[in-house]
């Protein structure tokens, strides 16, 4: 004989596991602390400027669109 299973306790245990699966993702997009999110700042920075530095036409910062 089958198990009987409760539904609506079935449905709340789902959207629980979903939004523990969500806090997770969010505990490490932006679980950093104050001189880690200042430090990766700093790096992006510097490498946009690199890219910028090398960049060819000089003065348009921004390519056309195609």
């Amino acid at each position: 004989m089958a198990e009987i299973i409760n539904l609506r306790r079935a449905r709340k245990q789902k959207a629980r596991a979903e939004a523990d699966k969500t806090a997770e993702q969010n505990r490490i997009s932006f679980g950093l602390s104050k001189a880690e999110r200042s430090l990766a700042e700093a790096e992006r920075a510097k490498s946009a400027r690199h890219v910028d530095g090398h960049r060819l036409g000089g003065e348009d910062k921004d390519p056309e669109p195609a």
